[in-house]
């Protein structure tokens, strides 16, 4: 409940700044006050899952406050998805409520009528067909801070090789993952710092690094609900941001932007800027570094925790490196039989699990069974571990594709696309994109009396978009005659994968 103790130190300062209102200390503590006593009227227990479909707006905020002392776990849903994908979330992850951004008011009268009758629907920013109105449920409780506040986390969902998503699942006392990130940027101040939202709030990062932690630290918050490069530049200016998150494709954007216009803005406010969630080329990092200065620091994780960490100063020394290990992590690097390589020898990435803070797949033993080695569990990454123990990736498996900084695994694309008449067989891979890192190419092999062509390549394309939030489709079709395999018949995907990388 560190936001009710910036509430009575400094109860007007600016806890949330966004196109869709701000939020005081004062307002933001009073009102998670609030829907927690909403919650509790409506028989939510302690223990139980929200499910969140919202955009970057205050309610957002209001929401997580009240998950983290009420409690509760927090599923934050990206709303990119289909109605039947967010379905199926709410309903594996035994939301006890859902509640929901109007923006999205047609996929949510579909999710709301496809749900069990007991789950509490709450309409944020307007009316949705089947909830009740989030404003309304908040008017008519108290905003006093709440007598027996309990620690609250998250069960944020990432997809699998097997495509459907499964929920990380932590103790309900821990803090959430990459709660201490910015232990490496010193204290944050309230008067004096500032941090910068880029990012969905729905995401892992930006719901850690850019929300919970400043507002921990009694630190503003700005919300960008859409990211382009320039407003970038514009909101560092005008609210003297200190800290922001970025991924590479944001670099790449920003470093595309006219020097007349990068040259406009004063961004000298900027204490750290922190990437991650993807690949970043060492020409492009370099140049950020030489544009902004040696505030550029990056971390490897995952939902499921991390992982490694590295300053400006160590990667300038180390180009390429995405650091070493952390107090209390450990990464090792080893070969196909499990053996810890050698310095300088590439293998597969394995990071420790937290004992501190494990994580378990909700509903699926099997799943983490099978995702540990020990105390180890891996993200498919290879590298090599230099001398000192700093890491570099050197690729990735085939069975996930990172695009523009979010995770898209080729095996829930492959599987609609089976569903098409055309279709005999076919492998979704990740390939060079300039602007997203990688774009989803659809390898296919037709079916006998199907003719390959643009047509074709179109109507597969728009029959996945009509399954599938658009962000997962294929962007280009390329139709093979047979597709590489092992023995026992199953695709071989890195060789596909391959034949589109240098």
């Amino acid at each position: 409940m560190a936001t009710a103790v910036h509430a009575a130190e400094a109860p007007d300062r600016l806890a949330i700044v966004s196109e869709a209102g701000n939020r005081t200390f004062a307002e933001l503590n009073a009102h998670a006050n609030q829907l927690v006593r909403a919650l509790h009227r409506r028989g939510v227990e302690r223990g139980s899952t929200i499910a969140l479909v919202c955009s970057n707006r205050p309610e957002f905020a209001e929401v997580y406050e009240a998950v983290l002392r009420g409690g509760l776990r927090l599923t934050a849903i990206n709303w990119h998805l289909t109605a039947d994908e967010i379905t199926y979330i709410v309903d594996d992850s035994e939301a006890a409520v859902l509640i929901g951004d109007v923006r999205f008011a047609d996929a949510l009268a579909r999710v709301g009528a496809g749900i069990g009758p007991d789950v509490v629907r709450l309409a944020v920013g307007g009316t949705i067909d089947g909830f009740d109105s989030f404003d309304s449920a908040l008017d008519a409780e108290s905003g006093d801070d709440i007598d027996d506040p309990r620690p609250g986390t998250t069960m944020l969902y990432t997809s699998g090789t097997t495509g459907r998503p499964k929920g990380v699942r932590r103790a309900i006392d821990k803090p959430p993952a990459l709660y201490r990130v910015y232990a490496r940027a010193g204290v944050l101040n309230g008067d004096t710092h500032r941090s910068l939202c880029t990012g969905p709030l729905y995401h892992a990062a930006p719901l850690s690094i850019t929300l919970t932690v400043p507002l921990a630290a009694g630190v503003g918050v700005v919300l960008m609900d859409g990211w382009t490069p320039e407003a970038t530049l514009q909101l560092v200016e005008q609210h003297r941001i200190s800290h922001t998150h970025l991924v590479p494709t944001m670099f790449h954007r920003l470093l595309a932007l006219p020097n007349d216009i990068k040259q406009r803005h004063d961004l000298s406010s900027l204490r750290l800027v922190l990437h991650g969630a993807a690949p970043c080329p060492v020409a492009v990092k370099q140049q950020m570094i030489e544009w902004l200065g040696p505030i550029i620091e990056e971390y490897y994780a995952a939902t499921e925790g991390g992982g490694t960490y590295v300053t400006s100063k160590e990667w300038l020394e180390r180009p390429g490196t995405v650091g070493k290990a952390g107090a209390g992590q450990q990464v090792v690097v080893r070969d196909a039989d499990g053996n810890d390589v050698e310095p300088g020898t590439v293998g597969t990435v394995w990071l420790r699990r937290s004992r501190e803070d494990p994580f378990e797949y909700h509903r699926d033993a099997a799943k983490t069974a099978n995702t540990y080695d020990g105390d180890f569990f891996t993200l498919g990454d290879m590298g090599w571990m230099d001398e000192d123990g700093y890491l570099f990736l050197s690729g990735r498996t085939a069975e996930l594709i990172i695009s523009g900084g979010v995770n898209v695994y080729p095996a829930e694309i492959d599987a609609v696309l089976l569903e098409h008449p055309a279709v005999a067989d076919v492998a979704c891979v990740g390939v060079p994109d300039d602007d997203w890192g990688e774009s989803v190419k659809a390898v296919v092999e037709l079916r006998d009396g199907f003719e390959a062509g643009d047509a074709l390549a179109t109507d597969l394309i728009e029959f996945t978009r009509g399954r599938l939030a658009h962000f997962k489709c294929p962007r280009t079709v390329d139709f093979v005659d047979d597709l590489p395999r092992f023995e026992t018949g199953k695709i071989y995907r890195r060789l596909v994968r391959d034949r589109y990388w240098p």
